[in-house]
Parts: structure tokens; C-alpha cells; sequence
């Protein structure tokens, strides 16, 4: 009987491993921007003299004086706002003094749109660049308003590493975008990599064999659904990603096989 439960788990593992090697979602990708789309909303609003309280996503909202100063912010991070003039904005994310993202705001002259030059930082040194162009939805004047973009520019250097983990699971990163996960796709919560110390989790399941769903969520509650699709022949990959109670998918990356 000892012979044969061990006989059964060998076997057992020798499939896993062999199935998570054969995995058509394992490999190198890297971002074909003429096919992405990237959209995004945020919210400034005035929150006394001098300051602001901006939102970045559902839930996501940082109160701050814009007086350049590193000031606590969302999920144990810093942000600072420089008024550089009286249409530029430098705003900077920090984590424990190590730059997150910087970006540069900048309002057109009938201030009706906002470009905003954005970089964000890998914990590898990485970085990618990305320019959104927002349009005015709310508000009169000056950067308090909503603003909607829906033609983000997609840095052509962004890369998506799959690797096998544990066995029959993957690991997901893209460097400059703070973005590791490591999960089964059994529906269980995982730890979301370096966002688990807040609160992040996220648990995945196979739609099909070229389909992947991953949901995200932070303390609990969902925050956005990701969608992750093969081609036929298996040389390009789409990442749908669609923030929770909104119809339309927010980012859609698409992927070439290195």
C-alpha cells in the first residue's frame, strides 16, 4: 500500500510538472503598442487652500497640500505635487524613499486637456513611460475637474515574463509597472507579490486552455478582473484588464511572443 500511494504521487507530480512545462502561457512577451489601448479617469477636487484630495481609481484617494513636500499617500507611499506654474503641475510617488512613479501635468491653454508625461519605476531599476491626454468631463478651470483619457500612448519597451510556479501554477511580471503575481489558478486567494503587505490578494481560474481570468482584490474586495487570452497559434497574448463596476475594459495590452 506505501509502495503505491508513493507510486501515485510521483506519478502525480511527474504530470504537473510536465503540464506546467508545456504551459502555452510560459515565455517572454512584449507589448505591441499599435494594437494596446490604455484608458483611465481620475478626479481633482479642492480640498482647502492649497489642497487637494485626487482620486486615481475607485477607492483610490490622496489628500494633499501641492507644496512639493513628500507627504503620506495611499497604502504606506508618499506623494508630493510641485506647482512648477500656473499650468504645470510634477507629481511623485514614493515607497520608503524609493521613486514609485513621476509624472509631469501639463494643461492646454483653453484648459480643456491634460497631458500627463508618466513614468513609473520597476524595483529592478526598470521604468516605462507612458503619455495619457485627458479630457475635461467636469469643472471649469485649472487641474480640479474629472478627467477621462482614452488614447494613452504605450511604451513600446513594456514586457510580460510567465514562468511556471509550484507546479501547475505561473508567475506574471511586468518590471516597471510594480506588477508580480504568483497563484494557482484554483480559486484561491494568493498573496498579490509586493502589494500583499497591502492588503492585496488575487486568485485565478482557467476558462479554457487559452484563457486565463485573474481577479484582484485588496482587503477583500474585488478591485479589477483581468482577462488573459491566447491566439490560435500561440504567438500573441491579450491582457484585458476591467476595473470592477465598470463596463468597459480600462487597459488592453496586447502581447507578442518573444
Amino acid at each position: 500500500m506505501r509502495l503505491q500511494c508513493r507510486l501515485l504521487l510521483t506519478l502525480s507530480l511527474i504530470t504537473s510538472f510536465s503540464w506546467a512545462a508545456d504551459d502555452p502561457f510560459i515565455g517572454k512577451w512584449k507589448v505591441n503598442p499599435a494594437e494596446s489601448k490604455l484608458t483611465d479617469e481620475m478626479k481633482v477636487e479642492l480640498a482647502g487652500e492649497n489642497r487637494y484630495a485626487i482620486t486615481f481609481g475607485p477607492g483610490a484617494v490622496d489628500t494633499i497640500t501641492a507644496d512639493g513636500s513628500d507627504q503620506p499617500g495611499l497604502r504606506g507611499t508618499t506623494l508630493s505635487v510641485a506647482v512648477e506654474g500656473p499650468k504645470t503641475w510634477r507629481v511623485v510617488r514614493k515607497r520608503e524613499g524609493r521613486m514609485l512613479i513621476s509624472a509631469t501635468w501639463t494643461l492646454s491653454e483653453d484648459g480643456k486637456t491634460l497631458t500627463d508625461d508618466f513614468t513609473g519605476y520597476g524595483s529592478d531599476g526598470s521604468k516605462h513611460t507612458v503619455g495619457y491626454v485627458y479630457e475635461r468631463t467636469a469643472g471649469s478651470s485649472g487641474f480640479t475637474g474629472t478627467w477621462d483619457s482614452v488614447g494613452a500612448k504605450v511604451d513600446s519597451s513594456i514586457q510580460l515574463d510567465i514562468k511556471p510556479w509550484e507546479g501547475d501554477g505561473l508567475s506574471l511580471a511586468i518590471p516597471g509597472a510594480q506588477i508580480s503575481k504568483s497563484l494557482r489558478f484554483d480559486g484561491r486567494d494568493y498573496p498579490d507579490g509586493a502589494r500583499a503587505s497591502d492588503g492585496a490578494a488575487c486568485s485565478g481560474r482557467r476558462l479554457n486552455e487559452r484563457t486565463l481570468e485573474i481577479t484582484n482584490k485588496r482587503d477583500g474586495r474585488i478591485t479589477d478582473t483581468w482577462q488573459i487570452g491566447l491566439s490560435g497559434d500561440g504567438r500573441i497574448l491579450t491582457l484585458t484588464m476591467r476595473p470592477e463596476r465598470q463596463s468597459t475594459p480600462q487597459n488592453i495590452l496586447v502581447f507578442d511572443r518573444e
